[in-house]
C-alpha cells in the first residue's frame, strides 16, 4: 500500500465540505468548528480520475444518531461506484448530511485505497442537546404558553435556527399582547455531567406596553377622521386627558382648510364637538390600545373597504408610517388618497332565463344614481355568501342551480358614473346523487340522516343545506362550531355528493351538588342525564359505555335529599323520533317528591319534651306522557305537543299555602297540556340568530260544569280541591340578534336576547274555588325554591322570593310562611351576551341584563306597567359532565330605600343545570 503526506489528505477532506460548508451556513449559522484529526497512514491521492468501488463506510462522531441511518441518509453504500477525484458523490453525501440539521461538522475522510478498492469515513460533530430549559422573567402561565407555542422540548437538538424561531415566537407573542419592545435573550451552558448537551436559560424583559397614542390621517377632504378611525377595529387610540395636546405630525396636508369650530356653529353638531376636544380629551372605555402589526394592516384594508362602500373606489392609502411620540408611546400617520366619488349607472342582465329582468332588478336593490358601492353589489348577487339568503345566487341555489355562476362587469364608464352588466350561467339543476357523513364515532349514522334535508335523488338547494347545518348543531351531540359542509359537484353528470363532518362532543351530565333550600336546610342531588341513550341495545352488553348510547334518545335520573325533611325523585325517557319515519317526540315521566316541615323543629326540641313532637309532610307523586309532532305549515320550524299529567298531593299537618283548613287531605290533578311552538334558532347552547315562542292552555276535566246547580264554594275547603279545576295559559318568546359579524377563527359575535313571557290561571266559573296549585311564584333564583311545591317558578335576579298581599304570617316572627299564589304575571328580559370561549368542552358565555317582571293576584289587580325593575352582570359556564352552570349579581331598582345602599338592593343568584324560567 502507497501512503500518502497527512497534510494532503486533510487538504482533500477540507476541500470536499468547503462548499458544502457554505450551504450549512445558510441552513445554521453555527460556525462550524474544525474537523477531526485525520487518521495515519494515509493513501496516495492519484493522478488522474479513477472509478473506484466502496469496500467499507464507517462513521465516527456520533453519540445519539443511529449509524446505519446516518448512512442511509448520506446516499454512501459498501460496493457504490465513485470517481475519485472529480466527482460529486462526496459532496452530495455531505449535502444530505447537512439538510438534517443535526451536525456542528460534516467531513468525509479517505482512510484507505488498495487497486480499485476505497475505504471512506464520515467524521461528524453533533449539535448540542437540550438538556433542560427555563424560562425567566415571566409568569409561569406565559411560560407554559410559550413552551407549547416555540416547540422547544428537553432532549432536542439545539440548532440555530431553534434559537432563532424561539426568538421570533416570543416576539410575537408579546407583540400581540401590546409588548412591542419586548426583549429576548437566549443563554447556553454545558450541563454537568451530560456528553453534548447544553442548559438554556431564555431570559426575556418584557417592558412596558406600547399602546397607540395617536392616528393622524391626512388627504381626507370628504370622510371626517372619526369615521375613518372607527373602522379601525383593531386599532384604537388610548385614553387622553391632557392641557397641552400631542402635536407631533410626520405628513401635513397643505391644502386642508382649518375648520373655525366657533364661527361655523361647530358646537351645535356632536361630531364636531367630540372631533375638537379629541386632542385634549378622548375617552376609551372598552377598547385596548396597544398595537399590533398583523390587526393594523387588516384595517388599513377595512378603511380602503370602507371608502369604495362610499362611492371612492380609487381611493388608496399613499403612504404611512408608525414612530415612537414623546410619552414613548406609538404614532400613526396615514396619507389618503380619496379620487373622485361614483355612481351606479345603467345596469343590464344577460343570460337569465329562470328569472326575468325585472324581478332580477328588483332583488338586486340598486338603481340608477345610487353611490357606487362594489361590496354591496356582491352582497345583493351573492359574490359573498352568506346563510341569511336573500341574494340572487342564493335564490337560484335554492332551486338546484349549483353550477351557476354570475359576474358583473363594467361595460361603461361616463364622468363619474359606471354601467354595468350583470352576466349570468345559470347551467342545469343539479340533482343530489351521495350524501357522506363522518366523524361519528358515538351516535349512529341515521341519527343524523335522519335530521338532513338534503336526499339523493332531489334537487339541490342552499337552503336545505343550512337547514341541515342547523338541524345537525341542535341535536346537541356535536360541536356546533365544526359541523361541516362540503358539496362536490360532478360537472360531467350534472349530479352533486354533499359531505357532512361532525365531531362528537361529550354531553352526558353528572349532577352532583349540596344547596340550601329553605326551612328545609342542607340538600343533595344526584342525577345523572343521558342525553344520547339506545334503548334498543339495553340487552347488548357490548355496547355498555356506560351505558348503551348512539340513537339520540335521553334518559335522565334524578335524586335529591336531606335525609328526614325532604327527599325527591325523578325518571325520564325522551324518544326523538317514535316509530323512526317522522319527527315524532314521546315522552314519559315519574316523579315523587316528600317533605316534612317539621324534621328539624323536632330536632331541636329537648328530647324529654315528647309532648312537643309534631308531625306532618306533603307528598307529591306525578307522571306525565307527552307526544309531540312537527308541522308543516306555517312552516316545519312549527311543533305541537300534546301532554296527559296526573299529580296526587297529600297533606298532613302541612299549612304552607295559608288556606285556613286546608291542612291536611288529598288532591288529584288530571290535566291536559297543548302546546304551539315554533323554534328557529340556530343552535341550544349559545344562539346567534333565530326566535323561539310558545304558546300552550292547560286544562283540568271541568267537574263543575257535570253538576251545575251545586256550588262548591260552600263545601269544606279540605274537600274542595279533591279534583283540582282550573285552565292555565302560558306564552313565552325569546329573539336573538346578532349584534356584529364573528370575528376571527373563533366565530366570536355579540348577540342580543329578547324575551317576553305571561301567563294566567283561572277557573272555569264563580262556582269554585282555584287552588293553590299550579299558580306562579316570582322572584329567588328557581333554585333554592323549586322544590317546595308544585307551581311555575318564575325567577327575577336581584329579587328574593316575593309575596302576594296577604300572605299568611308566623304569629311568633311576623313573617310569611306561605301564600296562595299569583294567577298572572309578566315578565321582560333584555340581555346582552359575548362568547369567551366556543370549545365544546367549556362554553363560556359574559351577559348584561336588564330585567322587569311582576306577579298579580287577578285581573283587578293586573297592570302590565307596574313591575319590578333589576339590572346586573352575570356569566355562564356549560361543561358537559356537569351541564350549566352559572351565577348572577343583580341589582333590584325596586328595592332600593332612603338611607340604603345598593348592598341592600343587591343579590347574588346562583344556578346549576338548568337555566331558571
Amino acid at each position: 500500500m502507497k501512503k500518502l503526506f497527512p497534510r494532503s489528505l486533510l487538504a482533500i477532506a477540507l476541500c470536499c465540505s468547503a462548499g458544502l460548508r457554505v450551504s450549512a451556513q445558510q441552513i445554521d449559522t453555527l460556525p462550524a468548528p474544525a474537523p477531526a484529526n485525520p487518521p495515519a497512514g494515509l493513501p496516495l491521492i492519484p493522478s488522474a480520475p479513477q472509478q473506484y468501488e466502496i469496500a467499507e463506510i464507517t462513521v465516527s462522531g456520533t453519540q445519539y444518531l443511529d449509524k446505519s441511518l446516518l448512512l442511509s441518509l448520506s446516499g454512501l453504500n459498501v460496493g457504490d461506484k465513485i470517481l475519485y477525484p472529480g466527482g460529486d458523490q462526496f459532496t452530495k453525501a455531505i449535502q444530505s448530511l447537512w439538510g438534517q440539521r443535526l451536525f456542528a461538522d460534516v467531513v468525509i475522510y479517505i482512510t484507505k485505497i488498495e487497486g480499485n478498492k476505497i475505504w471512506l469515513e464520515i467524521g461528524l460533530k453533533e449539535m448540542p442537546r437540550m438538556s433542560s430549559f427555563v424560562f425567566r422573567g415571566v409568569k409561569k402561565t406565559d411560560a407554559d404558553e410559550l413552551t407549547t407555542k416555540s416547540g422547544l422540548r428537553k432532549g432536542s437538538v439545539f440548532t440555530q435556527s431553534v434559537r432563532q424561531n424561539a426568538t421570533a415566537v416570543i416576539h410575537k407573542y408579546y407583540a400581540d399582547k401590546g409588548f412591542g419592545n419586548a426583549s429576548v435573550k437566549i443563554e447556553e451552558k454545558e450541563a454537568t455531567g451530560q456528553v453534548n448537551s447544553v442548559d438554556v436559560v431564555i431570559s426575556i424583559s418584557k417592558g412596558t406596553k406600547v399602546k397607540v397614542n395617536q392616528i393622524n390621517i391626512v388627504g381626507n377632504q370628504n370622510i371626517p377622521d372619526n369615521k375613518i378611525k372607527k373602522k379601525m377595529k383593531g386599532t384604537k387610540e388610548r385614553t387622553r386627558m391632557t392641557l397641552y395636546p400631542d402635536n407631533e405630525h410626520v405628513y401635513v396636508d397643505s391644502t386642508a382648510v382649518p375648520d373655525d369650530y366657533w364661527k361655523t356653529y361647530g358646537f351645535l353638531v356632536p361630531s364636531r364637538t367630540i372631533e375638537a376636544l379629541d386632542p385634549y380629551f378622548r375617552f376609551k372605555l372598552f377598547s385596548s390600545a396597544k398595537f399590533n402589526e398583523s390587526k393594523y394592516i387588516e384595517d388599513k384594508e377595512k378603511v380602503i373597504a370602507f371608502y369604495n362602500s362610499k362611492g371612492y373606489r380609487d381611493a388608496v392609502i399613499v403612504r404611512d408610517t408608525t414612530y415612537k411620540s414623546k410619552t414613548q408611546n406609538l404614532n400613526i400617520d396615514m396619507q389618503l388618497s380619496e379620487g373622485k366619488k361614483y355612481y351606479f349607472g345603467d345596469i343590464t342582465w344577460k343570460g337569465n332565463t329562470r328569472y326575468n329582468d325585472s324581478l332580477l332588478t328588483r332583488m338586486l336593490g340598486i338603481k340608477k344614481g345610487d353611490t357606487y358601492n362594489l361590496e354591496l353589489l356582491d352582497k345583493r348577487l351573492g359574490k359573498q355568501m352568506s346563510p341569511e339568503g336573500g341574494d340572487i345566487s342564493g335564490m337560484y341555489m335554492d332551486y338546484g342551480y349549483l353550477f351557476f355562476r354570475i359576474d358583473p362587469v363594467e361595460v361603461g364608464i361616463k364622468g363619474d358614473t359606471i354601467d354595468y352588466e350583470i352576466r349570468i350561467q345559470e347551467g342545469p339543476q343539479a340533482t343530489i346523487k351521495e350524501v357522506r357523513i363522518a366523524g361519528n364515532e358515538k351516535t349512529n349514522e341515521h341519527v343524523i340522516r335522519r335530521e338532513l334535508r338534503t336526499i339523493p335523488g332531489e334537487k339541490f338547494s342552499r337552503a336545505d343545506l343550512i337547514r341541515s347545518q342547523r338541524e345537525i348543531s341542535n341535536l346537541g351531540f356535536f360541536n356546533p362550531e365544526k359541523v361541516g359542509i362540503n358539496p362536490v359537484p360532478n360537472v360531467a353528470d350534472g349530479t352533486v355528493d354533499i359531505d357532512y363532518t361532525v365531531e362528537e362532543k361529550a354531553n352526558d351530565q353528572l349532577e352532583l351538588s349540596a344547596g340550601w333550600g329553605g326551612y328545609i336546610g342542607l340538600t343533595g342531588t344526584l342525577g345523572v342525564t343521558f342525553n344520547n341513550f339506545s334503548l334498543r341495545n339495553i340487552f347488548n352488553k357490548e355496547t355498555w359505555d356506560p351505558l348503551p348510547s348512539g340513537d339520540g334518545q335521553k334518559l335522565s335520573v334524578r335524586v335529591s335529599s336531606n335525609g328526614k325533611a325532604y327527599r325527591s325523585y325523578n325518571f325520564s325517557f325522551t324518544e326523538p323520533w317514535l316509530g323512526g319515519k317522522k319527527r315524532n317526540q314521546f315522552s314519559v315521566s315519574f316523579y315523587s317528591s316528600y317533605q316534612n316541615p317539621w324534621a328539624y323543629q323536632n330536632y331541636y326540641r329537648p328530647q324529654y319534651d315528647t309532648s312537643s313532637l309534631q308531625d306532618g309532610h306533603f307528598k307529591v307523586l306525578g307522571a306525565s306522557v307527552s307526544l309531540g309532532k312537527q308541522l308543516k305549515w306555517p312552516d316545519d320550524y312549527f311543533s305541537l305537543i300534546y301532554s296527559l299529567n296526573y299529580q296526587q298531593y297529600k297533606l298532613k299537618n302541612y299549612n304552607y299555602f295559608g288556606i285556613p283548613g286546608f291542612d291536611n287531605g288529598t288532591s288529584n290533578n288530571i290535566n291536559l297540556k297543548i302546546t304551539f311552538a315554533r323554534s328557529s334558532v340556530d343552535q341550544q347552547i349559545f344562539p346567534r340568530s333565530g326566535s323561539s315562542f310558545m304558546l300552550s292552555g292547560q286544562f283540568t276535566p271541568p267537574y263543575s260544569l257535570f253538576n251545575p246547580s251545586k256550588d262548591y264554594t260552600k263545601d269544606p275547603i279540605s274537600q274542595q280541591f279533591n279534583f283540582i279545576e282550573y285552565q292555565k295559559y302560558r306564552f313565552n318568546a325569546e329573539w336573538f340578534v346578532p349584534l356584529s359579524k364573528p370575528s376571527g377563527t373563533d366565530n366570536k359575535s355579540m348577540v342580543l336576547k329578547v324575551s317576553a313571557k305571561f301567563g294566567y290561571i283561572g277557573r272555569y266559573n264563580n262556582r269554585t274555588t282555584l287552588s293553590p296549585f299550579g299558580r306562579f311564584e316570582l322572584g329567588g333564583d328557581g333554585l333554592s325554591n323549586f322544590a317546595i311545591y308544585d307551581r311555575d317558578i318564575i325567577s327575577q335576579r336581584g329579587y328574593p322570593v316575593y309575596y302576594t298581599s296577604n300572605p299568611r304570617l308566623n304569629p311568633e316572627s311576623g313573617q310569611p310562611i306561605g301564600y296562595e299564589g299569583f294567577t298572572i304575571f309578566n315578565k321582560y328580559v333584555m340581555e346582552l351576551r359575548y362568547p369567551f370561549s366556543l370549545n365544546p368542552s367549556s362554553t363560556i358565555f359574559g351577559l348584561a341584563f336588564l330585567e322587569a317582571a311582576n306577579g298579580y293576584r287577578d285581573f283587578n289587580d293586573y297592570n302590565p306597567f307596574r313591575l319590578r325593575r333589576s339590572a346586573g352582570l352575570g356569566m355562564r359556564f356549560y361543561l358537559p359532565m356537569f351541564g350549566l352552570l352559572g351565577f348572577d349579581y343583580g341589582i333590584g331598582f325596586d328595592r332600593l330605600r332612603p338611607g340604603g345602599g345598593l348592598k341592600d338592593a343587591a343579590k347574588f343568584t346562583f344556578m346549576l343545570g338548568f337555566e331558571p324560567e
